[in-house]
């Protein structure tokens, strides 16, 4: 099949490009950007049953239906307390942003306690997934104050979800050019070092390049139809796309220099080529495309995207490798490889044949090493955890990031940077104080709750529920207050009780608390892990003060909904990859026992990999724990891509196996592989390095460093060591039970290892 495939792509070689190229730029203009469909806020990939989803409901009244389209505007004077012109340019600029498109409510909440700063809450229409919208949204409230003539000396911020969100995309889009860039230039560079050739590393990076470009929108139709795309897709698609689209390209056109050496023309080399490596190439990608399709079964929506969305993009990618791959190939022909000359009776073995060799020789000395050396890697999991449950936080030099500087230091703390404690009565709480003062004091001496803030002590100052009762009779609702007190009411008492618009909700049956969690910091480990021992304080409580339901929401809440979500997919994920791995690689091999020891080795370096990670970053690098995301992605990447080097070596085994006894099939096997595997884990692991170096969060220089670790091992290690040991020691019983392991040539070993073919005397050797 793959030979007629590649005739087809010589036959119409010309066709096939114009096609990619008309294709990829229809594509480009005509589907939705990949940057519009992207969802940033970890929070909205929970499912709706989700405690803190849930207590999200609860808090609507206070942030809208979406926390993270609300933003916070703060006015602030360094040199003492806000002036009435300081106060009539913040009432110019909420005049401003209510009139801004998708705005929906502008909420002033008062000024700090110390008179020096003064904020409102500004509610948005969610758009949904896509950043434009928003990015255009906060640049438009920003542009409002400039436009309030301002005094001297009085500042303006804006902070909060929908603006953190906002700047750190603009950090985002900066840091995945870099990305683009660097992944590209690195892959150049290697590719040259590689073939030594000036034509092969631009053929061989056609493809991914333009598969990349097309996977992109077609990904974003995928999310207007519905996927959850995260800004994670965006990073690992360049360094996927790039570093596996340029390992086809290297198993190719190496098979095919191999083929023109053996004496065939280059047209005919390169059907033969994809005769014997088609079908590893076509596994090789299949196998990560389905390890990743299996994360649709996940729980979390992040997973739930980020899977299937790569999945689409490996499968642009392998239909580029079968069809315009070729075609190139065909177009360049022998100049592919120039300055340097592949002809017949050239060799391409050496040091691999000889490293094989001695594996084969002492396979059990080789898998004990490999174990101890796994192992004492693995031993690093001790104490393994987890973090980094909450979306990414924007550049300390943006504006959000000094909004929220501002905030903190004239606001109570439990305001910006606690757990949101939610209680809904039957009644109004402006016609049952008791109960309000009695969920407050509860709170106060609550074990999980160090700090609080709510509608008895808004901004910092202190009022009783009888005072706001009485205030409610005289004056009516917060909302519709005007800025100035009437005759008989302190202004003092009077801001005090607009400010419980923050902690009461419009209709009065709603009631917030802020509150700072006992356990650590707010975002801290222990913090999260407190969250069911706070969860279970709020519903006595309520239950004590006759609350009809009550809730915990925040950051923390959400990042411990988040942990276990999580962690519950992976324990339920893992045997599903790995039986669906074990399947493909049963069919390509038309064996049952070696993907039995194919995934334990990667399993094993998938292990190796994560206990590194936890030394780095956790042990030395006094991180609270490994990005979450990292435990399931490492898995997927380090089993499917891990085989991918496997399905390659152990393919070429088999075909060696039918004219060669066993021991000598894997030394050709591995001395014809050798240059071709190693090249394609240096690019596919310097990929992820790239990554790691330009990435601009503690997400990504995790992920790509860990991910690059486990590429290596693999590459020199266990495809080189492991494998041919296990393989040597299970001897014919490798194929069973196909025709394979009854055929004695398989048991017969050599009288010396043999690293090639006969070669004529004039044959000289060449450099890979």
């Amino acid at each position: 099949m793959f030979e007629a495939l590649a005739r087809f792509a010589v036959r119409f070689r010309w066709l096939i490009v114009v096609a990619w190229v008309a294709g990829v730029a229809g594509a480009v203009v005509g589907l939705p950007s990949l940057s519009s469909v992207i969802q940033t806020n970890n929070a909205q990939f929970l499912s709706a049953s989700a405690p803190s989803r849930q207590a999200a409901d609860l808090a609507a009244p206070f942030q809208g239906a979406s926390p993270a389209a609300t933003a916070i505007i703060v006015a602030s004077r360094a040199d003492g307390p806000l002036t009435a012109a300081d106060d009539a340019a913040f009432s110019r600029v909420l005049l401003a942003a209510a009139t801004i498109t998708d705005v929906t409510s502008v909420r002033d909440q008062g000024t700090s306690a110390d008179g020096q700063a003064h904020r409102a809450l500004i509610v948005t229409v969610p758009n949904g997934p896509g950043n434009a919208p928003n990015a255009r949204l906060v640049t438009a409230v920003r542009d409002t104050f400039s436009a309030a003539s301002a005094p001297a000396g009085l500042t303006f911020h804006l902070t909060g979800p929908l603006a953190q969100t906002a700047d750190a995309d603009t950090a985002s889009t900066q840091t995945g050019d870099n990305i683009r860039k660097f992944t590209l230039l690195f892959v150049i560079v290697l590719l040259f070092v590689v073939y030594r050739s000036l034509l092969a590393p631009l053929v061989t990076l056609i493809p991914p390049v333009l598969a990349l470009l097309l996977a992109g929108p077609v990904i974003g139709q995928a999310g207007q139809a519905g996927l959850p795309v995260s800004p994670a897709i965006q990073q690992l698609l360049v360094v996927l796309l790039l570093g596996a689209g340029t390992d086809y390209g290297l198993f190719l056109v190496f098979r095919m220099r191999e083929e023109i050496r053996s004496g065939r023309q280059p047209r005919e080399a390169l059907i033969a080529a994809m005769g014997r490596v088609g079908e590893s190439i076509t596994f090789s990608a299949i196998t990560v495309i389905a390890a990743l399709a299996c994360l649709a079964a996940a729980s979390f929506g992040l997973y739930r995207g980020l899977g299937p969305g790569l999945a689409i993009a490996l499968a642009v990618m392998l239909l580029a490798a079968l069809t315009l791959l070729p075609a190139l190939l065909a177009i360049a022909g022998r100049a592919l490889f120039w300055p340097t000359r592949p002809a017949a009776g050239q060799q391409s073995i050496g040091m691999w044949g000889r490293i094989a060799a001695g594996a084969i020789r002492r396979p059990i000395p080789v898998l004990v090493a490999g174990v101890l050396l796994f192992g004492g890697l693995t031993a690093g999991l001790n104490g393994f955890t987890t973090s980094g449950f909450t979306s990414s936080s924007p550049a300390t030099a943006s504006d959000s990031a000094a909004g929220s500087a501002v905030v903190a230091i004239h606001f109570p703390s439990p305001t910006s940077n606690g757990e949101i404690l939610l209680f809904r009565f039957a009644d109004p709480v402006w016609h049952n104080p008791d109960a309000l003062q009695q969920a407050h004091q509860r709170l106060l001496t609550a074990a999980p709750v160090s700090a609080l803030t709510g509608p008895l002590n808004p901004n910092g100052t202190t009022v009783t529920a009888a005072d706001i009762t009485r205030l409610y009779a005289s004056l009516g609702p917060t909302g519709s207050l005007p800025p100035t007190p009437p005759a008989g009411i302190t202004p003092s008492l009077y801001q005090t009780y607009r400010a419980t618009a923050q902690f009461i909700s419009p209709d009065g049956r709603t009631a917030r608390f802020d509150a700072i969690p006992a356990a650590g910091p707010a975002g801290s480990r222990a913090a999260i892990d407190a969250i069911p021992t706070l969860r279970t304080t709020v519903a006595d409580i309520a239950t004590a003060v006759a609350a009809t339901d009550s809730g915990v929401a925040g950051v923390d809440a959400t990042a411990y909904d988040i942990y276990t979500t999580s962690t519950n997919d992976l324990a339920r994920l893992i045997p599903i990859v790995l039986l669906v791995i074990a399947i493909l690689l049963a069919v390509l091999l038309r064996s049952l026992i070696a993907p039995i020891y194919l995934i334990v080795t990667v399993g094993l370096s998938y292990l190796a990999a994560l206990g590194f990670a936890s030394i780095v970053f956790v042990h030395h690098g006094h991180s609270d724990g490994l990005n979450f995301i990292i435990p399931i992605l490492l898995f997927i990447f380090a089993m499917a891509l891990g085989e991918d080097y496997n399905i390659l070596l152990m393919a070429r085994v088999r075909e060696e196996a039918h004219r060669y006894p066993l021991h000598e099939a894997l030394t050709r096997a591995v001395a014809r592989t050798g240059g071709t595997i190693t090249a394609a884990g240096l690019i596919l692991a310097g990929t992820f390095t790239v990554l790691a170096i330009a990435g601009n969060n503690t997400q990504a220089h995790q992920l790509g460093y860990t991910v690059a670790f486990a590429v290596v091992l693999d590459t020199f290690f266990v495809r080189t060591l492991l494998v041919p040991a296990s393989a040597v020691l299970l001897g014919r019983y490798n194929w069973w039970p196909s025709t394979l392991s009854r055929t004695r040539t398989t048991d017969t070993p050599p009288t010396s290892p043999q690293h090639g073919p006969p070669s004529p005397p004039h044959a000289r050797r060449a450099r890979l």
